[in-house]
């Protein structure tokens, strides 16, 4: 009897679409994951991974499993606060072609690179098209947002294992540094507007939504989370 194929079953981060259920085929998932971790005093280390799979039945009727077609992984150990990537290395784990492999050692050009402004422009010189793997280049692009998100967490856990009671954040040095790195990035960081114009006051930064949320949730006041971000 042919295996029956059927929809896969999202996690919440990706619940079916406004029109769509599990009674739809799924035809195609591809994901993405990327961790930053504090290795030291100076140095962030990103590890992502990208890997596409087709559901259970798809390509072989008789096959119960999902079928991995991709699945590639990058490492990099990045300098704070230059954000340089000081080492790289690309690994095709699951490819097409036996050939796909060839192409690993060539990412070692992200060395040398700041992986914050004109990243993604780079990677694209570097590794666009016929110069590299449309998969693991696609991953760097999701990768380079995640070492600047990672840079708030970076020096929260830095000043907590110096004892530095002003936080991530307490010194208009470390608010310059906030500013300059954020700029320009989206609609709440415009040059322009209302949160550059606070911070360059030297006024309190709003608490995150989040913050407030979980502190809420917790029954703590979200005022204490400034004494200890």
């Amino acid at each position: 009897m042919a295996f029956e194929p059927r929809a896969e079953v999202f996690d919440d981060i990706a619940p079916h679409p406004e029109g769509v259920d599990a009674a739809d085929e799924l035809i195609h998932e591809r994901a993405y994951v990327v961790r930053a971790y504090r290795k030291g005093l100076d140095t962030l280390v990103l590890r992502g991974a990208i890997r596409d799979q087709k559901p259970p039945g798809l390509y072989v009727p008789t096959d119960p499993e999902a079928l991995t077609v991709h699945h590639m992984i990058v490492d990099m150990h990045i300098s704070v606060p230059s954000l340089e990537i000081i080492d790289a290395k690309a690994v095709l784990e699951i490819h097409p072609h036996a050939a796909c492999p060839t192409i690993q050692d060539h990412y070692q050009h992200l060395i040398g690179l700041s992986i914050a402004r004109g990243f993604t422009h780079k990677v694209r010189e570097l590794f666009g098209g016929p110069r590299g793997c449309t998969h693991t280049t696609a991953l760097l692009q999701a990768m380079a947002p995640v070492a600047v998100q990672s840079m708030w967490s970076f020096r929260v856990a830095q000043a907590r294992e110096s004892g530095d009671s002003s936080g991530a954040f307490g010194s208009p040095e470390a608010r310059q540094r906030g500013l300059m790195m954020n700029m320009n990035t989206c609609h709440i960081w415009a040059e322009d507007g209302e949160q550059v114009r606070s911070i360059l006051n030297d006024e309190p930064m709003e608490i995150p939504v989040w913050i407030v949320k979980r502190f809420e949730k917790l029954g703590l006041d979200p005022a204490e989370w400034r004494n200890s971000d």
